[in-house]
Protein backbone atom coordinates (compact mmCIF):
# COMPACT_ATOMS: atom_id res chain seq x y z
CA UNK A 1 0.00 0.00 0.00
CA UNK A 2 1.24 3.49 -0.77
CA UNK A 3 2.06 5.67 2.20
CA UNK A 4 -0.02 8.85 2.60
CA UNK A 5 1.38 12.35 2.67
CA UNK A 6 -0.34 14.62 5.19
CA UNK A 7 -1.20 18.10 4.01
CA UNK A 8 0.93 19.89 6.59
CA UNK A 9 3.90 17.47 6.51
CA UNK A 10 6.70 16.61 4.10
CA UNK A 11 6.72 13.68 1.72
CA UNK A 12 7.51 10.30 3.18
CA UNK A 13 9.25 7.49 1.27
CA UNK A 14 6.82 5.90 -1.15
CA UNK A 15 5.95 2.23 -1.17
CA UNK A 16 5.97 0.30 -4.47
CA UNK A 17 3.84 1.98 -7.15
CA UNK A 18 0.42 0.54 -7.98
CA UNK A 19 -0.12 -1.30 -11.22
CA UNK A 20 -0.07 1.17 -14.12
CA UNK A 21 -1.47 -0.21 -17.35
CA UNK A 22 -1.06 1.08 -20.91
CA UNK A 23 -4.52 1.40 -22.49
CA UNK A 24 -3.52 3.01 -25.80
CA UNK A 25 -0.27 3.74 -27.60
CA UNK A 26 -0.93 7.15 -29.12
CA UNK A 27 -3.26 9.98 -28.27
CA UNK A 28 -4.15 13.15 -26.44
CA UNK A 29 -7.18 15.00 -25.12
CA UNK A 30 -8.17 18.43 -23.88
CA UNK A 31 -10.35 18.74 -20.75
CA UNK A 32 -13.37 20.65 -22.07
CA UNK A 33 -15.17 17.75 -23.75
CA UNK A 34 -16.90 15.05 -21.67
CA UNK A 35 -17.39 12.29 -21.04
CA UNK A 36 -14.01 11.34 -22.47
CA UNK A 37 -14.17 7.88 -20.91
CA UNK A 38 -17.15 5.65 -20.08
CA UNK A 39 -17.66 1.98 -19.19
CA UNK A 40 -20.35 -0.15 -20.82
CA UNK A 41 -20.84 -3.92 -20.79
CA UNK A 42 -17.46 -4.60 -19.21
CA UNK A 43 -15.66 -2.43 -21.76
CA UNK A 44 -13.85 0.85 -21.23
CA UNK A 45 -14.52 3.29 -24.08
CA UNK A 46 -12.43 6.43 -24.51
CA UNK A 47 -11.31 8.69 -27.33
CA UNK A 48 -8.16 10.49 -28.42
CA UNK A 49 -6.60 12.51 -31.19
CA UNK A 50 -3.63 10.43 -32.30
CA UNK A 51 -0.51 12.48 -33.03
CA UNK A 52 1.57 9.70 -34.53
CA UNK A 53 -1.29 8.91 -36.91
CA UNK A 54 -1.57 12.52 -38.05
CA UNK A 55 -4.77 13.61 -36.38
CA UNK A 56 -6.88 10.47 -36.48
CA UNK A 57 -9.83 10.77 -34.10
CA UNK A 58 -9.90 7.34 -32.48
CA UNK A 59 -12.35 5.50 -30.23
CA UNK A 60 -10.70 2.83 -28.12
CA UNK A 61 -12.73 -0.09 -26.72
CA UNK A 62 -10.80 -1.92 -24.02
CA UNK A 63 -12.14 -5.20 -22.65
CA UNK A 64 -11.57 -4.94 -18.90
CA UNK A 65 -11.57 -8.72 -18.43
CA UNK A 66 -9.40 -9.89 -21.33
CA UNK A 67 -7.28 -6.79 -21.78
CA UNK A 68 -8.00 -6.76 -25.50
CA UNK A 69 -8.15 -3.32 -27.06
CA UNK A 70 -9.83 -2.42 -30.35
CA UNK A 71 -9.30 0.90 -32.10
CA UNK A 72 -11.90 2.38 -34.41
CA UNK A 73 -11.01 5.48 -36.43
CA UNK A 74 -13.97 7.83 -36.05
CA UNK A 75 -12.43 10.32 -38.45
CA UNK A 76 -9.32 10.06 -40.65
CA UNK A 77 -8.12 13.32 -42.25
CA UNK A 78 -7.60 12.77 -45.97
CA UNK A 79 -5.35 15.67 -46.97
CA UNK A 80 -2.26 17.33 -45.53
CA UNK A 81 -4.28 20.45 -44.72
CA UNK A 82 -6.96 18.41 -42.95
CA UNK A 83 -4.29 16.51 -41.02
CA UNK A 84 -2.93 19.84 -39.83
CA UNK A 85 -6.37 20.99 -38.68
CA UNK A 86 -7.26 17.71 -36.95
CA UNK A 87 -3.89 17.34 -35.23
CA UNK A 88 -5.11 19.21 -32.15
CA UNK A 89 -6.02 17.75 -28.76
CA UNK A 90 -9.15 19.98 -28.57
CA UNK A 91 -10.69 17.71 -31.24
CA UNK A 92 -11.00 14.63 -29.03
CA UNK A 93 -14.44 12.97 -28.84
CA UNK A 94 -17.02 12.91 -26.07
CA UNK A 95 -19.22 9.86 -25.41
CA UNK A 96 -22.74 9.32 -24.12
CA UNK A 97 -24.29 5.96 -23.24
CA UNK A 98 -27.83 6.09 -24.66
CA UNK A 99 -30.76 4.44 -22.81
CA UNK A 100 -30.93 1.79 -25.56
CA UNK A 101 -27.36 0.69 -24.74
CA UNK A 102 -25.76 2.21 -27.82
CA UNK A 103 -23.04 4.86 -27.52
CA UNK A 104 -23.06 8.30 -29.11
CA UNK A 105 -19.69 9.87 -30.01
CA UNK A 106 -19.43 13.59 -30.84
CA UNK A 107 -16.38 15.59 -31.95
CA UNK A 108 -15.40 18.72 -33.87
CA UNK A 109 -12.37 20.65 -35.04
CA UNK A 110 -10.96 23.48 -32.95
CA UNK A 111 -13.14 26.39 -33.98
CA UNK A 112 -12.28 26.40 -37.68
CA UNK A 113 -15.61 25.42 -39.25
CA UNK A 114 -19.32 24.85 -38.67
CA UNK A 115 -19.40 21.03 -38.47
CA UNK A 116 -20.14 18.86 -35.43
CA UNK A 117 -19.38 15.23 -36.31
CA UNK A 118 -21.05 12.25 -34.68
CA UNK A 119 -21.45 8.49 -34.85
CA UNK A 120 -23.61 5.93 -33.03
CA UNK A 121 -22.24 2.53 -32.07
CA UNK A 122 -23.77 -0.67 -33.42
CA UNK A 123 -26.27 -2.51 -31.17
CA UNK A 124 -24.51 -4.58 -28.49
CA UNK A 125 -21.14 -3.76 -30.07
CA UNK A 126 -19.57 -0.57 -28.67
CA UNK A 127 -16.38 -1.22 -30.64
CA UNK A 128 -18.09 -0.88 -34.01
CA UNK A 129 -19.61 2.39 -35.16
CA UNK A 130 -22.17 3.46 -37.72
CA UNK A 131 -21.56 5.99 -40.44
CA UNK A 132 -20.12 9.41 -39.67
CA UNK A 133 -22.73 12.16 -39.81
CA UNK A 134 -22.49 15.94 -39.58
CA UNK A 135 -24.68 18.48 -37.80
CA UNK A 136 -24.33 22.17 -38.73
CA UNK A 137 -25.79 24.51 -36.07
CA UNK A 138 -25.60 27.39 -38.56
CA UNK A 139 -23.59 28.27 -41.64
CA UNK A 140 -21.59 30.88 -39.70
CA UNK A 141 -20.79 28.68 -36.70
CA UNK A 142 -17.18 27.98 -35.67
CA UNK A 143 -17.54 25.08 -33.27
CA UNK A 144 -15.44 23.14 -30.81
CA UNK A 145 -15.90 20.95 -27.69
CA UNK A 146 -18.85 18.57 -27.32
CA UNK A 147 -20.56 17.71 -24.04
CA UNK A 148 -23.66 15.53 -24.59
CA UNK A 149 -26.08 14.89 -21.70
CA UNK A 150 -29.31 12.88 -21.79
CA UNK A 151 -32.18 14.08 -19.59
CA UNK A 152 -34.84 11.33 -19.51
CA UNK A 153 -37.42 13.64 -17.88
CA UNK A 154 -37.31 15.71 -21.09
CA UNK A 155 -36.50 12.80 -23.41
CA UNK A 156 -33.77 14.99 -24.87
CA UNK A 157 -30.03 14.87 -25.39
CA UNK A 158 -28.40 18.27 -25.01
CA UNK A 159 -25.02 18.87 -26.58
CA UNK A 160 -23.26 21.82 -24.99
CA UNK A 161 -20.49 23.16 -27.22
CA UNK A 162 -18.82 26.43 -28.18
CA UNK A 163 -19.24 28.72 -31.13
CA UNK A 164 -22.75 28.86 -32.61
CA UNK A 165 -23.05 31.73 -35.15
CA UNK A 166 -19.29 32.38 -34.83
CA UNK A 167 -20.00 33.71 -31.33
CA UNK A 168 -16.98 32.10 -29.55
CA UNK A 169 -19.37 31.53 -26.63
CA UNK A 170 -21.01 28.58 -24.82
CA UNK A 171 -23.87 27.25 -26.96
CA UNK A 172 -26.24 24.30 -27.11
CA UNK A 173 -28.18 22.04 -29.45
CA UNK A 174 -30.65 19.27 -28.64
CA UNK A 175 -31.93 15.99 -30.01
CA UNK A 176 -35.28 14.30 -29.35
CA UNK A 177 -34.40 11.02 -31.09
CA UNK A 178 -31.34 9.94 -29.06
CA UNK A 179 -28.86 11.85 -31.18
CA UNK A 180 -29.95 10.77 -34.63
CA UNK A 181 -30.94 14.33 -35.64
CA UNK A 182 -30.27 17.70 -34.03
CA UNK A 183 -31.83 21.14 -33.54
CA UNK A 184 -29.73 24.24 -32.92
CA UNK A 185 -30.25 26.37 -29.82
CA UNK A 186 -28.45 29.61 -28.97
CA UNK A 187 -25.62 31.14 -26.94
CA UNK A 188 -26.41 30.64 -23.25
CA UNK A 189 -23.56 32.59 -21.58
CA UNK A 190 -22.89 36.00 -23.06
CA UNK A 191 -19.97 38.28 -22.14
CA UNK A 192 -20.46 41.83 -23.46
CA UNK A 193 -16.94 42.97 -24.34
CA UNK A 194 -15.26 44.72 -27.23
CA UNK A 195 -13.10 41.74 -28.20
CA UNK A 196 -13.64 38.07 -28.93
CA UNK A 197 -13.61 35.87 -25.88
CA UNK A 198 -14.77 32.49 -24.66
CA UNK A 199 -15.91 31.48 -21.21
CA UNK A 200 -14.65 27.98 -20.38
CA UNK A 201 -17.25 25.57 -19.09
CA UNK A 202 -17.58 22.18 -17.38
CA UNK A 203 -20.85 20.25 -17.13
CA UNK A 204 -22.29 17.52 -14.89
CA UNK A 205 -25.74 15.91 -15.02
CA UNK A 206 -27.79 14.14 -12.38
CA UNK A 207 -28.93 11.76 -15.13
CA UNK A 208 -32.58 12.76 -14.77
CA UNK A 209 -33.55 16.38 -15.24
CA UNK A 210 -30.63 18.68 -14.37
CA UNK A 211 -27.30 19.77 -15.83
CA UNK A 212 -24.91 21.70 -13.59
CA UNK A 213 -22.64 24.25 -15.26
CA UNK A 214 -19.40 25.77 -13.88
CA UNK A 215 -17.63 28.44 -15.92
CA UNK A 216 -15.15 31.32 -16.12
CA UNK A 217 -15.44 34.89 -17.42
CA UNK A 218 -13.23 33.98 -20.37
CA UNK A 219 -9.75 32.75 -21.25
CA UNK A 220 -7.22 33.43 -18.46
CA UNK A 221 -5.02 35.28 -20.97
CA UNK A 222 -7.81 37.85 -21.35
CA UNK A 223 -9.58 37.96 -17.97
CA UNK A 224 -8.65 37.79 -14.30
CA UNK A 225 -11.04 34.86 -14.22
CA UNK A 226 -13.47 34.11 -11.47
CA UNK A 227 -15.46 30.85 -11.21
CA UNK A 228 -19.27 30.77 -11.37
CA UNK A 229 -21.98 28.11 -11.13
CA UNK A 230 -25.52 27.75 -12.48
CA UNK A 231 -27.74 24.81 -13.28
CA UNK A 232 -30.28 24.01 -15.99
CA UNK A 233 -33.63 22.37 -15.25
CA UNK A 234 -36.96 22.29 -17.07
CA UNK A 235 -36.11 24.99 -19.58
CA UNK A 236 -34.63 27.44 -17.05
CA UNK A 237 -31.19 28.46 -15.85
CA UNK A 238 -30.90 28.83 -12.06
CA UNK A 239 -28.43 30.17 -9.53
CA UNK A 240 -26.88 27.68 -7.11
CA UNK A 241 -29.57 28.39 -4.50
CA UNK A 242 -32.35 27.58 -6.97
CA UNK A 243 -33.34 31.14 -7.88
CA UNK A 244 -34.37 31.24 -11.57
CA UNK A 245 -32.33 33.52 -13.85
CA UNK A 246 -33.96 33.14 -17.25
CA UNK A 247 -34.74 30.53 -19.89
CA UNK A 248 -31.98 28.52 -21.49
CA UNK A 249 -33.00 29.80 -24.91
CA UNK A 250 -32.36 33.36 -23.69
CA UNK A 251 -29.19 32.60 -21.74
CA UNK A 252 -27.18 34.71 -19.32
CA UNK A 253 -26.50 38.30 -20.32
CA UNK A 254 -23.27 38.34 -18.29
CA UNK A 255 -21.27 35.69 -16.38
CA UNK A 256 -21.98 37.56 -13.14
CA UNK A 257 -25.65 36.56 -13.31
CA UNK A 258 -24.56 33.15 -12.06
CA UNK A 259 -23.47 32.34 -8.52
CA UNK A 260 -19.91 33.40 -7.69
CA UNK A 261 -17.85 30.47 -6.40
CA UNK A 262 -14.40 32.08 -6.40
CA UNK A 263 -13.38 35.69 -7.02
CA UNK A 264 -10.35 36.00 -9.28
CA UNK A 265 -7.89 38.86 -9.62
CA UNK A 266 -4.54 39.83 -11.21
CA UNK A 267 -2.62 37.53 -8.84
CA UNK A 268 -5.17 34.71 -8.64
CA UNK A 269 -6.48 33.94 -12.13
CA UNK A 270 -8.75 30.89 -12.14
CA UNK A 271 -9.48 28.22 -14.77
CA UNK A 272 -12.15 25.54 -14.30
CA UNK A 273 -10.93 21.92 -14.40
CA UNK A 274 -13.71 19.51 -13.39
CA UNK A 275 -17.25 19.30 -12.05
CA UNK A 276 -19.27 16.41 -10.60
CA UNK A 277 -22.09 15.80 -8.12
CA UNK A 278 -21.69 14.34 -4.65
CA UNK A 279 -23.82 11.54 -3.18
CA UNK A 280 -26.55 14.04 -2.29
CA UNK A 281 -26.65 15.54 -5.77
CA UNK A 282 -24.80 18.73 -4.80
CA UNK A 283 -22.17 20.16 -7.15
CA UNK A 284 -18.46 19.85 -6.40
CA UNK A 285 -15.82 21.49 -8.58
CA UNK A 286 -12.06 21.87 -8.85
CA UNK A 287 -10.01 24.50 -10.62
CA UNK A 288 -6.48 25.83 -11.07
CA UNK A 289 -5.25 29.25 -10.03
CA UNK A 290 -2.33 31.13 -11.60
CA UNK A 291 -0.45 33.22 -9.04
CA UNK A 292 2.41 34.41 -11.23
CA UNK A 293 1.92 35.81 -14.77
CA UNK A 294 5.06 33.92 -15.84
CA UNK A 295 3.25 30.65 -15.15
CA UNK A 296 5.73 29.54 -12.49
CA UNK A 297 3.27 29.13 -9.60
CA UNK A 298 -0.13 27.46 -9.86
CA UNK A 299 -2.40 26.07 -7.14
CA UNK A 300 -5.35 23.69 -7.16
CA UNK A 301 -8.63 24.55 -5.45
CA UNK A 302 -11.67 22.54 -4.40
CA UNK A 303 -15.20 23.90 -3.85
CA UNK A 304 -18.47 22.25 -2.86
CA UNK A 305 -22.04 23.46 -2.41
CA UNK A 306 -22.99 22.67 1.19
CA UNK A 307 -25.28 24.28 3.72
CA UNK A 308 -26.68 26.72 1.17
CA UNK A 309 -23.33 28.23 0.20
CA UNK A 310 -20.08 27.48 -1.62
CA UNK A 311 -17.19 26.31 0.57
CA UNK A 312 -13.84 26.71 -1.21
CA UNK A 313 -10.27 25.77 -0.25
CA UNK A 314 -6.83 25.80 -1.82
CA UNK A 315 -5.66 22.18 -1.68
CA UNK A 316 -2.27 21.69 -3.40
CA UNK A 317 0.65 23.14 -5.32
CA UNK A 318 0.11 22.61 -9.06
CA UNK A 319 3.65 23.53 -10.14
CA UNK A 320 4.55 25.45 -13.27
CA UNK A 321 2.98 25.90 -16.72
CA UNK A 322 3.11 22.98 -19.15
CA UNK A 323 4.88 25.07 -21.77
CA UNK A 324 5.67 28.67 -22.72
CA UNK A 325 2.84 30.43 -24.48
CA UNK A 326 0.10 28.69 -22.49
CA UNK A 327 1.03 30.06 -19.09
CA UNK A 328 -2.20 28.86 -17.46
CA UNK A 329 -1.88 25.24 -18.60
CA UNK A 330 -1.30 22.92 -15.64
CA UNK A 331 -1.09 19.14 -15.48
CA UNK A 332 -4.71 19.47 -14.29
CA UNK A 333 -6.94 18.06 -11.57
CA UNK A 334 -9.86 15.61 -11.76
CA UNK A 335 -12.59 14.72 -9.31
CA UNK A 336 -13.48 11.10 -8.65
CA UNK A 337 -17.20 11.13 -9.60
CA UNK A 338 -17.79 7.99 -7.54
CA UNK A 339 -16.50 9.77 -4.41
CA UNK A 340 -16.06 13.54 -4.61
CA UNK A 341 -13.94 13.50 -1.44
CA UNK A 342 -11.17 12.19 -3.72
CA UNK A 343 -9.22 14.05 -6.43
CA UNK A 344 -6.34 13.16 -8.72
CA UNK A 345 -3.85 15.90 -9.54
CA UNK A 346 -0.94 16.23 -11.95
CA UNK A 347 1.84 18.48 -10.70
CA UNK A 348 5.58 19.01 -11.15
CA UNK A 349 5.83 20.20 -7.55
CA UNK A 350 5.43 18.52 -4.20
CA UNK A 351 1.69 19.08 -3.55
CA UNK A 352 2.39 20.13 0.04
CA UNK A 353 5.67 22.04 0.03
CA UNK A 354 5.80 23.20 -3.58
CA UNK A 355 9.33 21.85 -4.09
CA UNK A 356 9.97 21.37 -7.83
CA UNK A 357 9.92 17.86 -9.33
CA UNK A 358 11.71 16.75 -12.53
CA UNK A 359 8.43 15.64 -14.17
CA UNK A 360 4.70 15.95 -13.69
CA UNK A 361 3.49 13.19 -11.36
CA UNK A 362 0.03 11.94 -10.41
CA UNK A 363 -1.19 12.18 -6.80
CA UNK A 364 -4.39 11.05 -5.13
CA UNK A 365 -5.87 13.46 -2.62
CA UNK A 366 -8.46 12.49 0.01
CA UNK A 367 -10.40 14.75 2.36
CA UNK A 368 -12.53 13.75 5.33
CA UNK A 369 -13.76 17.20 6.33
CA UNK A 370 -15.32 18.62 3.19
CA UNK A 371 -12.11 19.91 1.66
CA UNK A 372 -10.25 21.82 4.38
CA UNK A 373 -7.54 19.19 4.98
CA UNK A 374 -6.12 16.64 2.56
CA UNK A 375 -4.02 13.51 2.59
CA UNK A 376 -1.86 12.97 -0.51
CA UNK A 377 -0.64 9.69 -1.94
CA UNK A 378 1.86 9.40 -4.79
CA UNK A 379 0.38 7.39 -7.68
CA UNK A 380 3.50 7.87 -9.83
CA UNK A 381 7.02 8.62 -8.61
CA UNK A 382 10.46 9.30 -10.12
CA UNK A 383 8.98 9.20 -13.62
CA UNK A 384 11.13 9.60 -16.73
CA UNK A 385 8.21 11.26 -18.59
CA UNK A 386 5.39 13.63 -17.72
CA UNK A 387 2.02 12.38 -16.43
CA UNK A 388 -0.78 14.87 -17.10
CA UNK A 389 -4.54 15.44 -17.54
CA UNK A 390 -6.08 12.74 -15.34
CA UNK A 391 -9.71 11.76 -15.89
CA UNK A 392 -11.97 9.39 -13.92
CA UNK A 393 -14.70 7.33 -15.60
CA UNK A 394 -18.07 7.96 -13.96
CA UNK A 395 -19.24 4.36 -13.51
CA UNK A 396 -17.71 1.70 -11.31
CA UNK A 397 -15.94 -1.34 -12.67
CA UNK A 398 -13.30 0.37 -14.77
CA UNK A 399 -9.92 1.90 -13.99
CA UNK A 400 -10.25 4.54 -11.25
CA UNK A 401 -8.14 7.02 -13.21
CA UNK A 402 -6.60 7.44 -16.66
CA UNK A 403 -3.99 9.97 -17.72
CA UNK A 404 -1.56 10.89 -20.51
CA UNK A 405 2.09 9.83 -20.20
CA UNK A 406 4.71 11.36 -22.46
CA UNK A 407 5.60 14.85 -23.67
CA UNK A 408 3.61 17.91 -24.67
CA UNK A 409 5.27 20.71 -26.65
CA UNK A 410 1.99 22.38 -27.65
CA UNK A 411 -1.64 21.32 -27.99
CA UNK A 412 -0.89 20.45 -31.63
CA UNK A 413 2.48 18.81 -30.95
CA UNK A 414 2.56 16.03 -28.38
CA UNK A 415 3.30 12.36 -27.99
CA UNK A 416 1.42 10.43 -25.31
CA UNK A 417 0.35 6.99 -24.26
CA UNK A 418 -2.97 6.66 -22.42
CA UNK A 419 -2.23 4.92 -19.13
CA UNK A 420 -4.06 4.34 -15.88
CA UNK A 421 -4.50 2.24 -12.80
CA UNK A 422 -5.85 -1.24 -13.30
CA UNK A 423 -9.54 -1.56 -12.40
CA UNK A 424 -10.63 -3.33 -9.26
Amino acid sequence: MLLPVLLMSGLVPAAPAPSVRVFHDDGGWCWFEDERAIVSGGKLIFGVVASGRKGNVEAVTYDLKSGEAKVFVLHKPDTAEEQRRWMDDHNSPAFLLRPDGRVLAMYAKHGVDEKIYYRVSEPKNPGQWGEERIFVPSATSKVTYSNPHYLPMEKRIYNFFRGIHNSFKPSYAYSEDLGETWTAGNVFINVPTQFRHRPYVKYASNGRDTVHIAYTDGHPRDFDNSIYHIYYRNGMLHRSDGKPIRALKEGLQTPEEGTLVYKGGPKNVAWISDLHLDGKGNPVLVFSEQRDPSGSDHRYHYARWAGGKWRENEIAHAGSRLYKGEDDYTGNVALDPKDTDRVYISTNADPVSGTALPHYEIYLGVTKDGGAKWTWTAVTKDSSEDNIRPICPIVRGGPPVLWLRGKMLTYTNYRFQVVGLAGK
